[in-house]
């Protein structure tokens, strides 16, 4: 069945958005007010987009009465912020966070988490994440109800029992344990159901194109 966006309104295409791209990762953005005041808040529309620069992109829409978000109008004041990653162990410490509580109200205290100093930047990060990024402002790009912030991120902290080996820069992505947004208000998916694909054979590939037949499907391990 296909779906004309053109003819769609906004709240139609956002339900085939994230009921089809899924998993995503939920990036708990860190942020702090003019007076210091520590907020955070959890986003699924997150995600990676270059290593040289390394940016990350988060998706902030407004809140429902359609004022900004306070992550948007923190990050626009201190042009800074944190994102801490969400693992199993924390899933319902996000949940509590994710709430729309007024201006000033510490999410993370609220949620029983733990705030550190991040090491170059002056907005937190939470140390129960296993992975933390520190982040300043690359670029704000408007789309639509929503602004998209690039952040380039500056320092990176990994909880010492998930590196495998520092010098080589290896990570035990596994034991991070990290929970992805499905679909709906309360769909969640962990990362523990894996498999292996072998790296294909550029040879064997180009072969077969040549000879027009398929190939065969690389097996799973």
């Amino acid at each position: 069945m296909e779906f004309d966006f053109d003819a769609l309104p906004a709240r139609e295409r956002y339900k085939l958005m994230v009921s089809t791209v899924v998993p995503r990762p939920i990036a708990w953005v860190v942020t702090t007010d003019a007076e210091g005041r520590v907020n955070a808040a959890p986003y699924s529309f997150f995600g990676l987009l270059s290593d040289d620069p390394p940016i990350l992109s988060v998706g902030i829409a407004p809140r429902p009465d359609g004022e900004l978000k306070h992550t948007l109008l923190n990050i626009e004041t201190r042009r800074e912020f944190t994102v801490c990653l969400v693992s199993d162990a924390t899933a319902e410490a996000m949940n509590v966070t994710a709430a729309d509580v007024p201006a000033g109200v510490d999410e993370v205290a609220l949620a029983g988490l733990t705030p550190v100093p991040s090491t170059r930047i002056g907005v937190p990060r939470i140390a129960e994440s296993p992975v933390a990024m520190e982040c300043v402002v690359h670029d704000r790009l408007p789309l639509g109800r929503r602004v998209a912030v690039l952040g380039r991120i500056i320092a990176l902290h990994v909880h010492d029992d998930c590196v495998l080996d520092p010098q080589r820069r290896y990570i035990d992505t596994p034991k991070l344990d990290l929970v992805g947004r499905l679909h709906g208000e309360s769909a969640y998916a962990r990362i523990r159901d894996r498999f292996d694909l072998a790296r294909p054979d550029t040879a064997r590939i180009t072969e077969a194109a040549a000879a027009g037949r398929p190939v065969p499907r690389t097996e799973r391990f």
